[in-house]
């Protein structure tokens, strides 16, 4: 069997080991259903990510979100009377979720071989499933290939992309002795423990990838978000928590590293585009603090 096979079989049966009765699958959608309502640190951090996708949800479109499990993701869309599919290697909690009413539509899906036709979608929404997948460039291409106007990613920053002095340090250190810095750096290459590696985006790499394709556009925000812990998710994200002042302190400080380029934002959001975005969408990604990067198209793409 192949490494991916192996860990597309794992993944698929990840929620089936960590949720072994249909009692716990029930508690695990209820609880998610109470925190949603509380508003708790858990439900803020993801809500957080979800707003990413402000500059699109303005307007009636399709969405598909790809490695959403539990549906969760597709439920913000839905909660907002958008048309939504939600897909997951698992087939674990969506129809649970359905029967809950958090979604409407689902499917199980390998990313990595979408079962949908060319340009199904206007939106395709993956967040934090990309550094899952054993062939996460065929996911993403699968991606492209169902979306008919972009494809949103919110994965982990890549750190050593915009650090340009651990950048120069790796390089020196890698010319003298390549495993040396991994002494130091323990996760500089990860892996899960269903078997992938652990991808992390970065924009050069999203640039590279929408070049190489011929396609037009591609925009990028970054946020700082890795404040969740077990021990507090539960807790209400207000000024009466202690724990999220003191996380709302550490957002603040960090921003102020990020905004001086003394740290990389710790999550980034590329949305790729499959068509030129219109004026109302540029304006929408600039009211909401992206980068637009506008590629010069190929001159020689038209030649036979």
């Amino acid at each position: 069997m192949t490494v991916e096979k192996k860990s597309h079989e794992a993944h698929s049966g990840w929620y089936d080991v960590q949720y072994a009765t249909q009692e716990a699958q029930r508690l695990a959608i209820e609880k998610w259903i109470r925190e949603r309502s509380e508003h708790t640190i858990n439900d803020w951090i993801h809500q957080r990510q979800l707003a990413l996708t402000t500059p699109f949800t303005q307007e009636q479109k399709s969405w598909l979100t790809i490695g959403d499990g539990y549906g969760f993701d597709a439920n913000y869309f839905f909660t907002k009377g958008l048309d939504v599919t939600a897909t997951d290697i698992a087939g674990t909690f969506l129809p649970l979720s359905r029967s809950y009413g958090v979604l409407d539509k689902y499917s199980i899906e390998n990313a990595e071989s979408l079962s949908f036709a060319d340009n199904s979608f206007d939106y395709v929404f993956c967040k934090e499933s990309y550094h899952h997948f054993p062939r996460p460039y065929l996911a993403v291409y699968e991606m492209i290939r169902v979306a008919r106007e972009a494809v949103i990613l919110v994965e982990p920053h890549d750190p050593i992309a915009r650090m340009p002095l651990l950048l120069a340090m790796r390089n020196l250190l890698d010319r003298w002795d390549p495993g040396l810095l991994q002494k130091f750096w323990k996760n500089r290459y990860s892996f899960e423990e269903v078997g992938n590696y652990v991808f992390k985006l970065s924009e050069r790499e999203m640039d590279k990838l929408a070049n190489g394709i011929g396609l037009p556009a591609v925009a990028f925000k970054g946020i700082n978000n890795n404040y969740y812990h077990p021990s507090i998710a539960s807790e209400k994200a207000d000024d009466s928590s202690p724990a999220f002042r003191k996380i709302k302190r550490k957002l603040a400080f960090h921003n102020v590293l990020t905004r001086f380029s003394l740290m990389p934002s710790q999550v980034l959001c590329a949305v790729i585009f499959k068509n030129t975005p219109s004026e109302h969408v540029r304006q929408q990604l600039a009211r909401e603090g992206f980068t637009l990067h506008l590629f010069p198209p190929n001159p020689y793409a038209s030649r036979s």
